[in-house]
């Protein structure tokens, strides 16, 4: 898949949303801060850089809100299936535990 946005950009990005939320809800830093619990000094960070750990990430989206529509972002499509005998074999075929090495 290709994408037009890179990884830092990403990041700035989701950044500059979450803090559009912090403010639409009214909250200031130290608000959230107290809230979710992710130190002060590291919100700050976050919303200058974009840089936070993952944890603290989380912890951010559930007081703004949006950790359920993170949940549903990172899901993993479902196949569709044209006949049942590929609703069948899927079924019966072993789940993959691990990636190719290719």
């Amino acid at each position: 898949m290709i994408t037009l946005i890179s990884p830092s950009i990403a990041q700035k990005k989701i950044a500059q949303n979450l803090k559009e939320r912090r403010l639409q809800m009214n909250l200031t830093q130290e608000g959230l801060s107290a809230r979710s619990g992710v130190p002060l000094a590291t919100l700050r960070k976050f919303e200058q850089k974009g840089g936070i750990s993952l944890e603290s990430l989380l912890k951010i989206m559930m007081v703004l809100g949006m950790l359920d529509a993170m949940v549903t972002a990172t899901m993993v499509p479902q196949d569709s299936f044209s006949s049942i005998d590929e609703v069948i074999e899927l079924e019966t075929a072993p789940k993959r535990k691990r990636g190719s090495k290719t």
